[in-house]
C-alpha cells in the first residue's frame, strides 16, 4: 500500500491536538508548526500528484481490511488535483493570516486550521460515502470555530446562521446515506455502483430518492440557488482569511457531486440517467444569475465578494451539469481558477477593511491606496473572466463544451450577460474605492468590528503583525493564475485525462474491490 494516502488525513489531525495542548501559549511556536505543516502538506501532495499523474489509481485499507468491509481511501488523477489545491491554496492563507495579525485575534486559529484541513483532505480522498459525510462534519465542525474567530455580534449571528443550516444539511446526508443502504447494503463507492447497477428496475424507487437526496445535501455545500442563502453572509461575516479558505469548502459540494454521479449514479445507470443534469442545469444558471445581480448591488466590499464566489459556483456547475467530458475537463479548470480567485479577492478584501472599512461609499484615501488599487483591479479581471487571465480561458472552455448541448443558447446567453453584470459591478466598486474624488475633511468609514476585535485580543498572545508577509501570498495567488493561463494546455490535458478516468469508472471499481473484469 502507498502510505503516503493517509498523510495529509493524519499530519493536521496531530498537529492540531499538539498545537492546542502544548502551544498554547506560546502564538510564534504555533506559527512556526501551523506553517512547517502545511508546507509538509504541500510535498506530500506533490508527491501524490506525481503518482497519479500517470493514471494509476491506489487504494489505502485502513487496518488491511479489504473494501467494502473495511475503510479505504482512494488515490486517483481527481483527488491528487483537488488536494494539490487545497494544501497550494492552504498556504497563502496561513501566511496572510500571520501577516495580517488575524491568528490573534482569538484562540485556537492553528488548531482549527489545521483540523479544517483535516476535514477538507479527508473529503476528497474517502472512497466511502459515510466517510464522505464524517470528513464533511470534521471540516464544518472547525470551520464553526474559524467563522466566528475574533468575536462580534455581527460574527457571532452569521455564525449561528451558518450552523444552522449545515446541522440541516448534515442531517438530510445521515437520511440520504440511511436509504441509500436500506437498498443496496452498503456505503462503499465502488461497491455502490456495483450493486446500483444490478438493482432490477422495478425496486429502485427508494433508491432514486435517497440519489435525489444525496444531491440536495451536495447543492447545499456548493451554494446552489435556492440553496444559497447561507453563503453571502457567512462569507461576508467571517474573517477574511477564513472566508479565503471556505473558497476551497463549496467545491468540496462540486467534488463530491461529480464522484457520485460519475461513479454510481453515472450517465450509464438507466434507473438515474439524466437525474442530475436535468435539475442541475437550470438551478447553476439561476445561481450565476442572482450572483452577479449581487455582485451588482452590493454596498459591502466582503459582501460583494461573497456574491463574486457564488457567481463562480454557478459557472462551475454549469459545467458540471452538462455531464460530458470535455465539459468536465473545462469544469476541473474552472475550479482551479475559481478558487484562486475568491481567494484573492477575499484577501484583497481584507486590506482593504483594515484600513477604510468595507462599505461602499467614498472615504479620504486609505494607506497603499495605489498598490491595493492594483491588486484589486488584477482580481477583478480574473472574476469577472475578461482576457488575459485564466478566467477568460476557463469561461471560453465552459462555453466550448457546451455547444453539443440542446441549452446552448441559453447556457451562453447567461454565461456572457452576467460577465457584463459582473464587470460592471466590479468596476463600480473598485471607481468607489479608490478612484472617485474624496474629501479629505471626512472621516474614514468605521468598521462595526473594530472595537470587537480589539477586545478578542489577548495581550500576552498577540505579536505583532508582519505587515509586509501580507501581500506575499497575494501576489503569490496572482502568480497562480498566471501560470495558470500560460500552462493551459498542460492543465487541460490532465484535466481531459482526469474526465476520461471518470467517466470509465470501471478501473476505480476494479482497484478498490480487486475484482477484475468487474
Amino acid at each position: 500500500m502507498n502510505h503516503w494516502i493517509i498523510a495529509p488525513i493524519v499530519l493536521p489531525a496531530v498537529v492540531a491536538p499538539f498545537i492546542i495542548m502544548v502551544m498554547r501559549f506560546h502564538r510564534d511556536l504555533q506559527r512556526v508548526f501551523s506553517v512547517a505543516s502545511v508546507v509538509a502538506l504541500n510535498i506530500i501532495a506533490l508527491v501524490l500528484l506525481s503518482s497519479a499523474m500517470d493514471g494509476t489509481i491506489s487504494v489505502y485499507e485502513l487496518g488491511n481490511w479489504p473494501a467494502p468491509f473495511g475503510i479505504i481511501l482512494v488515490l486517483d488523477r481527481l483527488s491528487a488535483m483537488m488536494v494539490m489545491l487545497t494544501t497550494v491554496l492552504a498556504l497563502a492563507v496561513v501566511l496572510y493570516a500571520i501577516g495580517s495579525g488575524w491568528d490573534t485575534r482569538g484562540r485556537h486559529f492553528h488548531a482549527l486550521f489545521q483540523f479544517q484541513l483535516m476535514g477538507v483532505l479527508g473529503a476528497f480522498l474517502t472512497g466511502d460515502a459515510f466517510n464522505l459525510f464524517v470528513f464533511f462534519e470534521v471540516l464544518l465542525i472547525a470551520s464553526y470555530g474559524l467563522m466566528i474567530h475574533g468575536g462580534g455580534t455581527t460574527r457571532l449571528r452569521a455564525g449561528v446562521q451558518y450552523v444552522v443550516y449545515n446541522l440541516l444539511g448534515s442531517s438530510l446526508f445521515l437520511i440520504a446515506l440511511g436509504t441509500l443502504y436500506s437498498v443496496t447494503g452498503t456505503l462503499n463507492m465502488a461497491d455502490l455502483a456495483v450493486r446500483v447497477a444490478e438493482l432490477p428496475v422495478e425496486d429502485t424507487a427508494l433508491l432514486r430518492v435517497g440519489a435525489v437526496l444525496l444531491l440536495l445535501v451536495f447543492a447545499i455545500k456548493a451554494a446552489v440557488l435556492p440553496l444559497h442563502f447561507w453563503l453571502p453572509a457567512s462569507y461576508a461575516n467571517a474573517p477574511m482569511p477564513v472566508a479565503a479558505l471556505f473558497a476551497i469548502m463549496s467545491k468540496v459540494g462540486a467534488y463530491a457531486i461529480l464522484r457520485m454521479y460519475t461513479l454510481v449514479f453515472g450517465p450509464g445507470v438507466a434507473i438515474t440517467d439524466g437525474l442530475v443534469g436535468t435539475w442541475l442545469l437550470p438551478a447553476a444558471l439561476l445561481t450565476l444569475a442572482a450572483g452577479s445581480f449581487g455582485i451588482l448591488g452590493s454596498r459591502n466590499l466582503a459582501r460583494l465578494v461573497a456574491f463574486g464566489a457564488i457567481t463562480s459556483m454557478g459557472t462551475l456547475l454549469i459545467a458540471i451539469s452538462l455531464f460530458t467530458p470535455q465539459a468536465t475537463a473545462a469544469a476541473l479548470y474552472y475550479a482551479i481558477h475559481s478558487t484562486f480567485t475568491a481567494a484573492l479577492l477575499f484577501l484583497i478584501a481584507d486590506l482593504v477593511l483594515e484600513r477604510r472599512g468595507g462599505a461602499l461609499v467614498p472615504t479620504p484615501p486609505m494607506a497603499q491606496s495605489g498598490l491595493i488599487a492594483t491588486l484589486f483591479f488584477v482580481g477583478a479581471i480574473a472574476m469577472a473572466g475578461m482576457p488575459p487571465l485564466s478566467g477568460f480561458v476557463g469561461k471560453l472552455l465552459v462555453m466550448d463544451a457546451a455547444r453539443a448541448s440542446s441549452q446552448v443558447w441559453a447556457i451562453w446567453a447567461v454565461i456572457l450577460t452576467t460577465s457584463l453584470i459582473t464587470i460592471l459591478g466590479l468596476s463600480r466598486a473598485g471607481s468607489i474605492l479608490f478612484w472617485k474624488p474624496h474629501d479629505a475633511s471626512m472621516a474614514p468609514f468605521p468598521r462595526p468590528e473594530d472595537e470587537e476585535d480589539a477586545a478578542d485580543k489577548d495581550p500576552l498572545l498577540a505579536p505583532e503583525p508582519v505587515p509586509g508577509l501580507a501581500f506575499v501570498p497575494v501576489f503569490a495567488l496572482i502568480a497562480a493564475l498566471v501560470a495558470l493561463t500560460v500552462l493551459a494546455g498542460p492543465v487541460m490535458r490532465y484535466t481531459e485525462a482526469t474526465a476520461a478516468q471518470l467517466f470509465a469508472p470501471s478501473d476505480y471499481i476494479e482497484t478498490v474491490l480487486q475484482r477484475p473484469g468487474s
